[in-house]
């Protein structure tokens, strides 16, 4: 899974595309090839996201197996 994207690659690409995406001159098919891609970079930075946040929650768990009660907004 190298060629995985990163987050920020993810971000930067979602970035794009709503740039693309509001140009005037885009025709019905290009806009809906990008929403698709779109839909589907979006799916990925939330399943990094998640596990970054299961990541964080195992890293607090105490010894005794635990969850210590503390919030990480990512």
């Amino acid at each position: 899974m190298a060629d995985t994207p990163t987050l920020a690659e993810e971000v930067r690409a979602l970035e794009e595309i709503v740039r693309r995406l509001e140009q005037e001159d885009v025709d019905l098919d290009a806009a809906l090839r990008l929403f698709e891609e779109g839909i589907a970079r979006l799916r990925r930075a939330r399943e990094t996201l998640a596990g970054a946040e299961q990541t964080v929650q195992s890293v607090l768990a105490d010894a005794s197996g635990t969850l210590r009660n503390t919030r990480v907004d990512l």
